[in-house]
């Protein structure tokens, strides 16, 4: 659900969430429009932390960088600060631990597709992470226990590989290493 009432900052994003009545609220900024963020159902949060207990583990073990979970932002421009539901960003890119949000877009941003959103809206998020410099962006889906597996196009749109349940996921150049079979997230 927007809430516009002007164009907002990364700035008025991080004093907005400071405010004691918005300590359990969680917002988004996209183009200087400001979005709230509904609590997720259960199944796809589920799924968010076997992929952050997967992802941390390679990234912890190897001492690559920083894995975030859904409450962390990325302040892709001074108006776009999103909270991808798993993201990962390189020490290499950001060398010490910022005191407020990541700054750039992560190297790997994961979508998980709860109720509340629409394909639509989570391709736009997606080819925006893309577009701010994200490496490889995947985006499951809990329902059919597939991922699409997103790359920037050649002309600035976005190309989409489905991988199917039995799939394995490649970090690829955003995580050189790292696989992910998707038999080990979508468990009952």
């Amino acid at each position: 659900m927007a809430i516009q009432e002007k164009l907002y900052t990364a700035d008025d994003l991080f004093e907005l969430a400071e405010r004691p009545e918005n300590g359990e609220k969680f917002f988004e900024l996209i183009d200087g429009v400001l979005y709230e963020m509904p609590p997720v159902m259960a199944k796809p949060t589920t799924i968010a932390a076997r992929i952050v207990r997967h992802l941390g583990n390679f990234v912890e073990d190897q001492a690559l960088g920083y894995v975030s979970g859904a409450d962390g932002g990325y302040e892709l421009s001074p108006r776009t600060v999103l909270a991808p539901d798993v993201g990962f960003m390189s020490k290499e890119r950001q060398p010490e631990m910022p005191e407020r949000y990541f700054i750039g877009a992560p190297d790997l941003a994961v979508e998980v597709v709860s109720a509340s959103d629409t394909i639509k809206g989570v391709q736009r998020k997606a080819l925006k992470y893309l577009q701010y410099g994200t490496k490889l962006v995947w985006i499951f889906y809990p329902d059919e226990e597939t991922v699409d597996v997103c790359r920037l196009a050649e002309g600035g749109g976005m190309v989409i590989h489905e991988v199917g349940k039995d799939g394995v996921l490649d970090g690829e150049d955003a995580l050189p290493g790292f696989t992910l079979a998707l038999k080990d997230i979508y468990v009952s």
